[in-house]
């Protein structure tokens, strides 16, 4: 584990021009009781879960400069809330060595920013109606003090490190994948009319604890009937009607990495015959793509045969005439970059690349019948082409109507 953190910070360093260093934020401790999620860039290079520490590292005369700012323990503090995490057990995690408190970062930072030139921060992005936060009151602060210094965001020097995954990154995703299609398939053998689709997420959250896992990668989607053409839906409190479909568009997250799958079931066991007719366009849809995957092909080069397939399907399906009024049913992209983040860093735009790992998701969405399908798979860009992360969670009609029934 700790090797792999260390190839990561060296990859940073070879991207670091002389006199330019990083400044990573961790996520700061939840203010009431929940689970603790971790900033990705932070986990990424540190692999540590650790809340409010800030890791630095720079290039100055062409050598590393790499520190690490903790909590320090308040011992009458550790009957309430537990000891923090120490020098030492960071270090094993993170093989950092230099590691200082909190309480003395702003007298170090400043000692080691002053001869920069540029140094790059997890900054991210929030609206403009929100508070500042720490990393961006901190940037403020550099700014004021050492006018001299440019500061960027971060994502620039991550995008080529994170986009690509290693296989202990894979193995991560295929854990959570697994667990996600565990979960789905007890889904499709629980669902009844008249259940609530909030019932179906607390299937999925029960197999996620129940399988060691902690968190969901993203809020899940769990939508019937019309509720289903709306992209984003995130109520899951309506009543699962006789004859409807299930949308899911759910994820387990293991070790902070995401999986992302859609699947869509008829909830009496069978489709009707309209519901058979749009989910076989859509799943032969969502087969080509996957078949195309390899690397050297673009995600624009996907879309657009995506946008080419949804087209035929559609005047084949009496929904749209004319092929340019296909958005009315289809308006989102085929897929994105997947990891750390459910949309992970890598542009939609990129050209794929051995290791990238990738969501192939076209739908067809018809408000006015109230069917929506989509069908998502999680594609690993291999050497000879890709390998399909999720083809063992069912998405064949026949497989479906019989775990259905």
């Amino acid at each position: 584990m700790i090797q792999q953190f260390l190839e990561r910070r060296k990859k940073i360093f070879n991207q670091l021009q002389d006199k330019e260093a990083i400044v990573v934020f961790a996520n700061a401790k939840p203010s009431y009781p929940r689970n603790f999620l971790q900033d990705k860039n932070f986990f990424y290079l540190t692999g540590l879960n650790l809340p409010n520490a800030v890791y630095f590292f720079g290039k100055q005369n062409d050598k590393p400069i790499e520190m690490l700012f903790i909590e320090r323990n308040i011992p009458e503090m550790v009957v309430w809330e537990g000891a923090k995490m120490d020098k030492e057990e960071a270090t094993k995690i993170s093989g950092i060595e230099r590691i200082s408190y909190l309480d003395e970062f702003e007298r170090k930072i400043g000692l080691n920013i002053a001869s920069l030139f540029k140094i790059f921060v997890n900054i991210g992005f929030n609206n403009i109606d929100k508070p500042l936060t720490k990393p961006q009151v901190f940037v403020n602060k550099v700014k004021e003090h050492f006018p001299h210094l440019t500061a960027m965001d971060l994502t620039k020097l991550m995008v080529p490190l994170r986009s690509i995954k290693s296989k202990w990154e894979v193995e991560q995703l295929q854990t959570a994948i697994d667990v996600t299609g565990a979960a789905i398939n007890k889904i499709y053998q629980t669902a009844q009319a008249g259940m609530k689709e909030y019932e179906l997420e607390a299937i999925l959250r029960f197999h996620t604890t129940k399988n060691g896992l902690h968190h969901l990668g993203f809020s899940p989607i769990i939508a019937t009937g019309k509720n289903a053409t709306t992209l984003h839906y995130e109520e899951n409190n309506a009543k699962i009607g006789k004859n409807e479909l299930v949308l899911l568009d759910v994820g387990v997250a293991c070790n902070n990495y995401s999986a992302d799958i859609s699947r869509t079931f008829p909830v009496s066991g069978t489709f009707t015959k309209r519901q058979k007719e749009v989910y076989t366009e859509v799943l032969a849809i969502n087969k080509k793509i996957i078949t195309m995957v390899k690397p050297g092909i673009g995600m624009k080069e996907l879309n657009e045969k995506t946008v080419e397939l949804i087209q035929k399907s559609l005047i084949k399906l009496k929904l749209i005439k004319d092929k340019k009024n296909y958005q009315k049913y289809y308006m989102h992209s085929v897929g994105h970059h997947l990891g750390l983040d459910t949309h992970d860093l890598g542009a939609r735009d990129s050209v794929l690349g051995i290791g990238n790992v990738i969501t192939v998701e076209p739908g067809i969405y018809i408000a006015e019948e109230g069917i929506g399908v989509r069908i998502e798979d999680d594609i690993l860009v291999t050497k000879n082409g890709y390998k399909n992360l999720s083809e063992n969670i069912p998405k064949e009609i026949d497989a479906l109507e019989n775990l259905c029934k």
